[in-house]
């Protein structure tokens, strides 16, 4: 089963998820970048990452550039939730790797289609 690693402070936004993508994937979610960082670090390789920009200790968009930086982790697919819509932060997040970007509040079917595109 694929893993899809799901970052963001906000628990009702995972659970959301969870229950939207458990069925066919293995979702495991961390509230900040910082404790998913040290997930990775012990050899956890996600088949995709879907990351809030918003967040406390760590901002989603810096853990996107660390990532794509990384000679380890540049191929992971990233999805970028934000609440902010502004075209100049999809351009900017799509540029530094995103592969997809997706703003708050959406529709979990959506992103259940978008995942399957992404990953299978």
């Amino acid at each position: 089963m694929k893993k899809i690693l799901i970052i963001d402070d906000k628990e009702a936004i995972a659970k959301v998820l969870s229950i939207y993508l458990a069925s066919e994937y293995e979702c495991i979610h961390f509230d900040n970048p910082i404790k998913a960082l040290k997930w990775l670090q012990e050899d956890n390789i996600p088949d995709l990452i879907v990351l809030d920009i918003r967040m406390p200790e760590m901002r989603g968009d810096d853990f996107l550039i660390y990532l794509k930086q990384n000679e380890l982790y540049k191929a992971i697919p990233v999805i970028m939730l934000s609440s902010e819509d502004s075209s100049s932060d999809r351009i900017r997040l799509l540029s530094e790797g995103a592969e997809d970007f997706i703003v708050k509040p959406f529709n979990p079917l959506e992103l259940k289609i978008r995942v399957k595109k992404i990953i299978g």
